[in-house]
């Protein structure tokens, strides 16, 4: 394995291994080994995780940029001295690594106010199999006119290149949290206290929806609607007493808030480690159909109910296989998002890539046209 320091060393082992026509896999940490597509056999590994360097740091800019394999547990932990954050709440994100992060495109429950990684990396640099260091966008929030390369990267899972530093705006943590539990007897009455909250002045950071077993991990068995909520002191009663108009449900404030959104962030790995043969389906769907995709799921199920996003748990990957067959016929847009290393190699683990799927091929094609990096890890789709 090779374990460049920084992203002209990352550089020059792409290009050598590249002029050889030898197959690469790029790795971090390998918190997201069951996720996407197989990691296949290759000649050449490379690590980021000697590149851990924080290399610019404007707490008054809200701007940070790092090396690719800081992990995101120390970016958060420097980021919170200042009161400030990068809101991507990933899954994993104990041990993964920032480029990790970037490159599968993962977020949490806080997506529906913050946005996902395409909305908080303003800047980038990547290394190319021809031995080149790529610059897009820079330290300054608005600064990218034309094509951003690095919204390429983001959710490639190093198909294209290899991220070396990231950059990102930042954003101040709330001066009051406060998070809610909301109760409710059957999901049509979960989604209309749902669409009140959408229509309020106030708007929470988060909007999670559990199903009942997936309710049953925090200890009720209901359709239960997660909220965090942020703002001054005067929101934070507003809020409460806006939404014990919709359900006798529970508050959350300090450590006890953290353990549950702790317990959001990371569900898939915890359901994973409990289950060798388990696997993890995600739905995208508009807030309309978000009801009818729930309803589907007879294991635990949780929604980013404010961004339409669907996580359905299944103990068998068959049964994954199976739901996803009849979310095809649905015309929902879904795929087998992690499954056990066995299965994957056979799993049609994205049915339905869309029109776009031919231009990806061709962007695949100008940055790998011997097909040697991370070869399969899009849903073995590229």
């Amino acid at each position: 394995m090779l374990s460049p320091s920084n992203p002209a060393e990352l550089s020059e082992a792409l290009r050598e291994a590249a002029d050889g026509g030898r197959t690469i896999a790029l790795t971090g940490n390998a918190t997201k080994r069951l996720m996407a597509g197989p990691v296949e056999p290759a000649e050449v590994e490379i690590s980021t995780l000697s590149m851990r360097r924080v290399i610019e740091y404007e707490p008054r800019d809200l701007t940070i940029s790092v090396d690719a394999g800081l992990s995101w547990r120390e970016l958060s932990g420097l980021l919170a001295e200042n009161r400030q954050m990068v809101p991507l709440d990933p899954p994993y994100g104990d041990n993964a690594t920032v480029g990790g992060v970037i490159a599968a495109n993962t977020s949490g429950p806080r997506r529906r106010l913050y946005g996902s990684a395409r909305d908080l990396v303003i800047g980038m640099q990547f290394a190319t199999l021809q031995g080149k260091l790529a610059h897009s966008g820079g330290m300054v929030v608005k600064n990218v006119a034309g094509l951003d390369m690095a919204k390429l990267m983001i959710g490639s899972f190093g198909t294209l290149a290899a991220i070396a530093v990231v950059n990102f705006k930042l954003m101040p943590v709330p001066e009051v949290e406060r998070s809610f539990l909301l109760p409710f007897d059957s999901i049509a009455a979960a989604m209309g206290a749902r669409n009140r909250i959408l229509q309020s002045p106030l708007q929470p950071a988060a909007i999670d929806l559990l199903n009942p077993p997936a309710g049953a991990t925090v200890g009720n068995r209901a359709w239960l609607l997660a909220l965090r909520t942020g703002g001054n002191l005067s929101a934070a009663d507003r809020y409460e007493r806006e939404f014990a108009q919709l359900a006798d449900g529970v508050a959350y404030e300090d450590h006890r808030q953290q353990t549950l959104w702790a317990h959001m962030e990371n569900f898939t790995p915890k359901f994973l480690a409990r289950h060798a043969d388990g696997a993890v389906v995600r739905a995208s769907c508009t807030l309309k159909v978000l009801e009818a995709v729930m309803a589907s799921f007879e294991g635990p199920a949780v929604a980013r109910a404010g961004s339409g996003v669907c996580y359905g748990y299944f103990e068998e990957t068959g049964a994954a296989v199976a739901w996803l067959a009849g979310a095809v016929k649905r015309g929902w847009k879904a795929v087998i998002e992690f499954a056990p290393d066995s299965r994957r190699q056979s799993l049609e683990l994205w049915p339905s890539p869309g029109n776009d799927f031919a231009i990806m091929q061709r962007i695949k094609n100008l940055f790998d046209p011997s097909n040697l990096l991370n070869r399969g890890r899009l849903y073995r789709r590229i």
